[in-house]
């Protein structure tokens, strides 16, 4: 048997089982999508959002990109944004990130790794913002994964930054935002930073016309 046609029966071992234990499960998901979350996650395949949270399918809004990132001029993440925040009405926007991420451990190195060049150099800018601490940290494990809570804490601020987030803080008071990291070796998510509804920026970030 091929590699893919092993995911398509297992496919069908799922679906039947799921209905076996809930006849009506997928006729409740075909209908309507509410989720309360929207997850920017890792694109690594170790995070996978529902099966670490111990959610059911319809429960998270899930995008995923190489180390969790917001990026200003993504048009992919901000679409995802501005659905699941205008149309989804999710209350909870959470970026994670995991320790021993590999993006980041690329981006702290000077390698070339071709087009991915340009994405990583968002995360190099982190660290570069944060050089004195992280250079501080004398393990090199301990030095990657602050970089990557960093780079969550981040990640959160952009979010904040857009004005998607900031007018519907405005006329709906949510969505509250989170940064979390997963750890790979104990399977436990740490919360690492937070922004409720409304939580004041840097005023140059801050749009009063919305």
């Amino acid at each position: 048997m091929k590699q893919y046609e092993k995911l398509l029966l297992e496919n069908k071992a799922w679906a039947a089982e799921t209905v076996e234990e809930d006849p009506d499960f997928f006729k409740r998901l075909e209908n309507i999508q509410r989720p309360d979350f929207l997850w920017i996650g890792c694109s690594d395949s170790r995070v996978p959002a529902n099966e670490i949270t111990n959610t059911q399918p319809g429960e998270i809004f899930v995008h995923r990109n190489i180390a969790n990132m917001v990026v200003h001029t993504d048009l992919n993440l901000l679409s995802v944004l501005e659905y699941a925040v205008v149309h989804l009405k999710v209350k909870h926007v959470i970026v994670c990130g995991h320790y021993g991420c590999g993006g980041v451990k690329a981006a702290m190195t000077q390698h070339n790794f071709g087009i991915i060049n340009k994405w990583l150099r968002n995360i190099k800018d982190v660290y570069r913002f944060h050089r004195d601490e992280i250079d501080a940290i004398p393990d090199e494990e301990q030095r990657t994964n602050r970089l990557i809570e960093l780079n969550v804490i981040e990640g959160v601020m952009n979010l904040a930054k857009t004005s998607i987030i900031q007018k519907a803080w405005k006329y709906n008071q949510q969505p509250h935002l989170h940064g979390w990291v997963y750890g790979l070796k104990d399977g436990l998510i740490k919360p690492v930073f937070e922004m409720p509804a409304n939580t004041h920026i840097d005023s140059i970030y801050e749009y009063d016309d919305l």
